[in-house]
């Protein structure tokens, strides 16, 4: 159907029902136009015969015959916009270089000529002899950029040596030598290229939006991970106020407790000094009394009476101590330490510990860095010490006094965790190393000299620093996870068992690769710390 929003010429042939052009036009006796097949459908529903347009009443219902010129014209109108719809220049068509006003689609263009032309303006290379002897090609448009400059000729090959479009001419003379192939075959070629260039470019886009969305996935973590610290934060110190508040309210009750022994100890003191003041100031009163009588009889009388002394104290051995408040603060400084630690062990460290072993690595012993006491497993994963010295080159890599060894893999950015069992050792250390520490000398494996270890020995474990942090000692420690945020200067130990924090090195400085770090130490003659180091998978649903 054409559409409603035609031009006027259009309207004069369209029926007013339907809107399309007349198909065996009718005429009503009001003197209006339509379809044969609208205006009897039309009135098929009706009681009473109307026109649609003016709505004039007919008696009965009208007999109605096509109107032959009115249908001939609408056939003739139809024709034209069939012929127009089909010759009109489309998107992407290529126009007719010779009609003026409407231009018409081109049907050829003349490599001759360099003009395209349509059906009608093509006739002349169809009928006359010269003309026809012009070579025709599908319609093409901006002719003269596919014509070569130097020869005028179609530029039809490609010359893979200078990767320029040629034309056959240029083969004979400048291109004689050079490889060339026909446009269409050198265009399959160019486009395979183009789709990998556009594959490669796709893969480059979605690994750029993978890293986006890894960015953003550690956002998200980040937040999540502040919020759960924060609400331990939270969950510590608000118990440590509390912890504080009752310490001091004890410290202030003992020092009190002290003085108000001490004020009473005093006050009883001075209440037996004062009694005996009284009673030696009545003994004076009678003495001097006495001393006044000329009663020779009464005064030999009353001495005798005054001869004993009241019985009073030996004040020389007795003193009022201060009281010594010397370890009251430190005591309960110690049992708020204690209890610190106690509500420290009650955080959730499962889930710290689950949030670390994400970052786990797959880490394997190197041979070349172990001591010569050392035995390795073929995988790379178990070392112990051998009790025998073997005879090895001289590595520059190899530790020659410490008893340990550092794994192939290091890292120079980012977080690492792994973990190593531990079970039935009676010694070790492990941790991890820089990468420039020096392996030939004794090791003082500290911080300061490029290590991060944490060392465990019968009475306890160690974190060795400057000065050495003494920790609490784990019964029963099987397995130790190592984590290792390089950039933040960080390094966590955990017992993986118990699921709990050991230790955490803050403010560490990176500046060159770590590699983790293990020493296993010497077993004795009876075997005692044979069992070796060994690197264990994580298990995240111990």
């Amino acid at each position: 159907m054409a559409s409603a929003n035609t031009s006027g010429s259009e309207e004069n042939f369209s029926c007013s029902i339907c809107l399309d052009v007349f198909s065996s036009p009718v005429t009503t006796p009001c003197g209006h136009n339509f379809c044969r097949t609208c205006i009897t459908k039309y009135w098929d529903g009706q009681v009473k015969f109307k026109c649609p347009l003016c709505n004039m009443a007919f008696n009965t219902r009208p007999d109605l015959r096509i109107n032959t010129l009115l249908s001939e014209l609408a056939a003739q109108f139809q024709t034209s916009i069939r012929v127009k719809d089909q010759l009109c220049v489309k998107p992407g068509e290529v126009p007719c270089d010779v009609c003026t006003g409407t231009q018409l689609k081109a049907v050829k263009s003349c490599l001759v000529c360099f003009i395209s032309y349509c059906q009608t303006h093509l006739e002349p290379h169809q009928r006359f002899a010269v003309l026809k002897k012009h070579r025709l090609v599908e319609p093409m448009d901006r002719l003269e950029d596919r014509m070569c400059k130097k020869h005028d000729r179609l530029l039809e090959l490609f010359c893979r040596t200078e990767q320029v479009c040629v034309c056959q001419s240029c083969t004979e003379t400048d291109h004689k030598s050079h490889p060339v192939v026909p446009l269409k075959e050198e265009y399959e070629v160019k486009m395979a290229q183009l789709g990998k260039m556009e594959a490669e470019v796709q893969q480059m886009i979605q690994e750029r939006q993978n890293n986006i969305q890894e960015i953003k996935d550690t956002v998200n973590r980040s937040k999540a991970d502040a919020d759960r610290e924060i609400a331990h934060g939270v969950h510590i110190l608000t118990a440590l106020k509390r912890c504080i508040k009752k310490y001091q309210d004890d410290v202030n009750r003992m020092v009190k407790e002290k003085l108000k022994s001490t004020e009473k100890q005093a006050e009883d003191l001075i209440k037996e000094l004062e009694q005996e003041i009284e009673d030696l100031t009545s003994r004076k009163i009678e003495v001097k009394k006495l001393s006044h009588t000329e009663d020779h009889l009464h005064f030999l009388q009353t001495f005798r009476s005054l001869k004993d002394p009241p019985p009073t104290r030996d004040w020389t051995t007795v003193e009022v101590l201060p009281p010594s408040y010397v370890g009251t603060l430190w005591r309960s400084l110690d049992q708020l330490e204690e209890t610190l630690n106690m509500e420290m062990e009650k955080l959730p460290g499962d889930a710290e510990l689950k949030r670390v072993q994400q970052y786990e690595v797959d880490v394997t012993l190197d041979p070349d860095t172990a001591h010569p006491h050392l035995i390795l497993s073929e995988d790379g994963k178990q070392i112990h010490d051998g009790g025998v010295r073997k005879k090895l080159l001289d590595n520059p890599k190899r530790f020659r006094q410490g008893i340990c060894v550092l794994t192939r893999q290091s890292f120079s950015s980012g977080r690492f965790y792994f973990e190593v069992q531990v079970k039935d050792k009676t010694g070790w250390c492990l941790g991890v190393a820089r990468e420039s520490i020096n392996r030939k000398d004794l090791i003082i494996a500290t911080p300061e000299s490029g290590y991060w270890t944490l060392f465990s020995y019968k009475d306890g474990l160690v974190f060795n620093d400057d000065p050495a942090v003494r920790l609490p000692p784990r019964a029963e420690l099987q397995k130790v996870g190592v984590f290792v945020d390089y950039d933040e200067g960080l390094v966590s130990f955990y017992d993986v068992e118990a699921r709990v924090h050991i230790y955490s090195a803050t403010g560490c400085s990176f500046t060159e690769p770590l590699y983790p770090f293990l020493g296993p130490w010497r077993c004795d003659y009876e075997g005692i710390n044979s069992a070796p180091l060994i690197i264990s998978p994580v298990n995240q649903t111990d």
